[in-house]
């Protein structure tokens, strides 16, 4: 059944997403308009997991031909959303070519464009918690639970960051529930020349992950990248599964019931664990994007960044 959007009646950003009123985002982008001198509005629009193509090609059209609606950003639907409506996009950026995703929508001029931010919002995170040397110093490797856009992105920033010759996990290990999904990564690499050692590993239930844990050099870096805890309940490891030592647990989440966090603060005196949220991949995501949706220039780092950030944690606090 087809759904109906209404004409906006000022400047606005849309947030496409499962459960788009419990993100911080609501509260937090009307004091981000107020510090950037902007005048925006945002809204939220709930699609389920895995709609109708038609659906995502509904809102598509939508933002395309209505004047104040000037752009969004898409979370979960990012690669649904694109192979149902990408003909509708007048230009896209080169990551959305190689991920087949969107997670920025906005207009020049009269034309819709399409980014692939996941690559660069995952990169500037990554770089903010692992300290600089980290994977030279420590042999450390990169786990990612998870096989979809997210860990496919960050994936391509550390691909890019070995081909500058930056420092880079000494392996990489992505698990996925299923092996569609894998081998959709396998070829995105293999067309890149991918220059870090990568393993591929199939693991259906929690506790195949947790067999992966077991073979990570200490200093490694587990990522959740499954969207278990936010869009899903649960976690992907069991709470049997034994972090790294010295290792970074990091949850792309930061809203819900984040049980990977809880079973990696459980261990995080015995193991030397660091445990990060997703708090900082958030301002980030959003700067990002709303950089290019209003055309401004949103610093990733610095006295800006650092008031954004401070402004967010405030209004958060405040609503909570």
């Amino acid at each position: 059944m087809p759904r109906t959007y209404h004409a906006a009646a000022r400047p606005t950003m849309y947030f496409i997403g499962v459960t788009t009123t419990k993100s911080s985002i609501m509260k937090v982008f009307p004091a981000w308009a107020r510090e950037l001198n902007l005048d925006a509005v945002i809204e939220g629009i709930d699609l389920p997991l895995d709609d109708t193509p038609g659906h995502y090609r509904e809102v598509v059209d939508f933002i395309k031909h209505d004047p104040h609606s000037l752009g969004a950003l898409v979370t979960t639907h990012k690669l649904n959303l694109y192979k149902a409506a990408h003909d509708l996009f007048d230009g896209v950026g080169h990551e959305t070519e190689l991920l087949d995703e969107v997670s920025s929508i906005s207009k020049r001029g009269d034309r819709l464009w399409g980014h692939a931010m996941d690559p660069l919002t995952s990169g500037l995170a990554l770089e903010a918690i692992v300290p600089d040397g980290h994977w030279s110093r420590t042999g450390g490797e990169l786990l990612l639970l998870g096989a979809g856009g997210s860990a496919l992105a960050l994936t391509l920033y550390l691909h890019n960051r070995a081909v500058a010759g930056g420092d880079v996990p000494s392996r990489i290990v992505v698990t996925g529930r299923r092996e569609a999904r894998l081998r959709e990564m396998r070829t995105v690499h293999e067309r890149l020349g991918f220059t870090i050692p990568i393993d591929y590993q199939l693991a259906p239930e929690p506790r195949d992950n947790d067999a992966r844990l077991r073979t990570l050099a200490p200093g490694s870096v587990v990522v959740n990248a499954t969207g278990l805890g936010k869009d899903r309940p649960g976690s992907p490891l069991t709470d049997a599964a034994q972090f790294p030592q010295d290792g970074i647990a990091w949850d792309f989440n930061y809203r819900g019931d984040l049980v990977f966090l809880d079973q990696a603060r459980a261990q995080q005196g015995a193991r030397e664990l660091t445990v990060v949220d997703g708090w900082l991949y958030f301002i980030h995501g959003w700067t990002r994007v709303m950089a290019e949706v209003f055309h401004l220039d949103i610093p990733t780092h610095g006295p800006t960044f650092e008031r954004l950030s401070r402004i967010a944690r405030d209004v958060t606090k405040e609503n909570a």
